[in-house]
């Protein structure tokens, strides 16, 4: 920088100016400074030496419960995390992903330890995973999108349980009574297959266990048995990874009329298991999923489901991420509203 500045015949602030600053300069006078910086082989301030100057390294820690490999296919945490992304972006900041180890719940507590970074954004992660007492213990600041419930952070969720008995409901008025559940991984053991309404409910995310209340308390007040109402883990996130379990809920006796599934990704593997059982969607089953992903609307049958504005939801966290990073305290939890979309994927008894 004192190059340049000699150089160009200005003060290092100016130079400064030039990269961190441009508003403090005339056009010209900036040219001038980059210029002379290219000629001399200056490429701007090093990052790290900044970091070490401003105790900050421009970084959010995105804690994610799942390898990438996974998570990206995923539509509802693309659409979430973009949308944060273009809230932070504009301010310097960069998301940096630590991907789950698939047993905890969430990333290595060691990785959170040597993440550089400002403040961790928690996406989806059960309940006691050691990465947020790694959070904890470095003094991070935390945002919580939809899970777990941590009393005094920062978090954006939706209303799971309210959504769930939208579904539950929808499908009882087209008079189904033989209804099944496809819910997401608890992190059971072994993982995958049957479980009953207790085991579901001991399901360490929250969201599953509120979506599975919604769909259980709703069915018994319409006189459905909850000892009726059969219940499958999926044995994977992805719509490959569910097909098992899917088929396996569907290899009943009697078979299940409609399927309550606890995201978009799951009812694209029942409806794949149905076709592959030679069954119709809607016409001998109906399904239902839960998130609105854009590939419910492109779905053969296009899928009803229950939707929920994951970009809101997105930007929502983006401000909290930049509240915190400004010393504001941690406001209330907030949810984002969910509401039923029928599609082509319902349909009478």
């Amino acid at each position: 920088m004192d190059d340049v500045a000699d150089a160009v015949g200005v003060s290092r602030a100016t130079v400064s100016n030039a990269y961190n600053r441009p508003d403090q300069l005339s056009a010209q006078l900036r040219e001038e400074v980059l210029r002379a910086a290219k000629k001399i082989g200056y490429a701007g301030p090093n990052p790290t030496a900044r970091s070490l100057a401003t105790s900050r390294t421009g970084a959010i820690a995105v804690l994610l419960d799942t390898n990438l490999s996974t998570a990206f296919s995923d539509p509802a945490l693309s659409v979430t995390l973009d949308a944060l992304s273009t809230v932070v972006d504009p301010e310097g900041h960069a998301l940096l992903l630590l991907p789950g180890d698939g047993e905890s719940g969430g990333p290595r507590a060691e990785r959170i330890l040597t993440a550089q970074a400002d403040i961790a954004v928690a996406y989806s992660l059960a309940d006691g995973a050691p990465a947020l007492n790694a959070v904890r213990d470095r003094g991070l600041p935390l945002v919580v999108i939809d899970q777990p419930h941590i009393r005094g952070s920062a978090r954006i969720g939706v209303a799971d349980r309210a959504g769930a008995a939208a579904a539950a409901r929808h499908l009882l008025e087209l008079g189904h009574r033989r209804i099944g559940i496809f819910s997401a991984q608890c992190l059971s053991a072994p993982r995958g297959g049957e479980l009953s309404a207790a085991e579901a409910g001991n399901s360490r995310f929250h969201d599953n266990r509120e979506r599975m209340a919604g769909y259980l308390e709703t069915l018994a007040e319409a006189g459905v048995p909850v000892t009726d109402v059969p219940i499958w883990e999926a044995s994977g996130l992805s719509v490959e990874g569910a097909l098992p379990s899917a088929f396996g809920l569907l290899d009943r006796h009697p078979r299940p009329t409609a399927l309550l599934c606890m995201s978009d990704l799951l009812a694209l593997a029942a409806i794949s298991a149905a076709r592959h059982l030679g069954l119709s969607v809607p016409g001998d089953l109906s399904v239902v999923g839960f998130d609105d992903v854009p590939p419910a609307r492109w779905s053969e049958p296009p899928l009803t489901t229950v939707r929920q504005d994951l970009a809101a939801k997105g930007r929502a966290a983006g401000d909290l991420v930049l509240g915190l990073l400004r010393g504001e305290k941690a406001p209330a939890p907030a949810e984002v509203p969910a509401e039923l979309v029928v599609r082509d994927s319902t349909a009478r008894v």
